[in-house]
């Protein structure tokens, strides 16, 4: 296999190939499908077409099939999460109130969209497919800020990833090694990212960063934004997870704040967790 990294989006992009003749057009393939999704969705750059509608102070905008369709994955994320997920900030938020018909979307006036997680994963999810149809199927990883999605053949032994706390740690970290063969895994966590009010995660029902037993939900499920939806969503939810993941029919790895696993589903057990 051969793998290249490199920073991009605010995190760590990488992609793994099982064929090493295939790295150079997986990179470029991946580079572009980044590229693309900062130009659509990313709310830190000011001429990002998010931000220009925002701007239009509620008025329907004309947009690329790159936002329409990383806004239509975030408002499916808030409906299967019931607005535990929801893309929406500002002084009314709500993700009912924003509005996508044929090529337009229209948001509400003094609502602000935050795409980053959902588009992500649904960047690592289309660079994965393209890589594999543009190399006849070939085995590909992508994973983006340690949120994976992969297509093609996979090795023999499936992929190895080492969930833990950082996806930036080595396989010494705390932690536990698992094997995908196909789909998705997300990891979300409160102990890496913070700003001057808490972690990153915030719980909508409160605008606050989400009081949780849980310093990380990993998730597997078939595509990235699945996976990424419902780890998220289990940090949000805290004790009520593992019904919620179990509802879904999810294998998952909740890791408290004293370092107990819980797993959920198919998900392997080690020793001293509980399920």
């Amino acid at each position: 296999m051969a793998t290249a990294s490199w920073e991009a989006i605010g995190t760590t992009a990488l992609v793994r190939v099982t064929d090493h003749r295939h790295l150079e057009l997986a990179e470029s393939i991946l580079r572009e499908e980044l590229e693309s999704i900062d130009r659509a969705a990313s709310s830190f750059c000011s001429d990002s077409e998010v931000s220009r509608l925002q701007r239009a102070n509620g008025q329907r905008v004309i947009v690329s099939d790159e936002l329409r369709q990383a806004v239509i994955v975030a408002l499916a994320a808030a409906s299967l999460t019931d607005g535990l997920v929801d893309p929406t900030l500002g002084a009314n938020p709500g993700w009912r109130d924003v509005e996508v018909k044929g090529r337009t979307v229209r948001v509400p006036a003094g609502v602000m969209l935050d795409l980053g997680a959902t588009g992500k994963a649904l960047a690592a999810d289309h660079a994965a497919a393209a890589i594999a149809s543009a190399t006849d199927g070939a085995g590909v990883l992508v994973s983006l800020g340690g949120d994976i999605a992969t297509a093609g053949e996979p090795p023999e032994d499936g992929w190895l990833i080492h969930v833990t706390d950082d996806h930036r740690s080595d396989q010494t970290a705390f932690g536990q090694t698992v094997a995908i063969r196909r789909g998705a895994l997300a990891t979300s966590g409160t102990t890496v990212r913070h700003g001057p009010n808490g972690h990153h995660i915030i719980d909508p029902r409160t605008g606050q960063s989400a009081e949780t037993p849980w310093r990380t939900a990993s998730v597997t499920a078939a595509t990235c934004v699945d996976a990424n939806t419902a780890s998220t969503a289990s940090i949000v939810l805290g004790e009520a997870a593992p019904e919620w993941l179990t509802d879904q029919g999810l294998c998952a790895r909740l890791v408290d704040n004293l370092g107990s696993v819980t797993t959920v589903g198919g998900w392997p057990l080690e020793p001293g967790s509980e399920r």
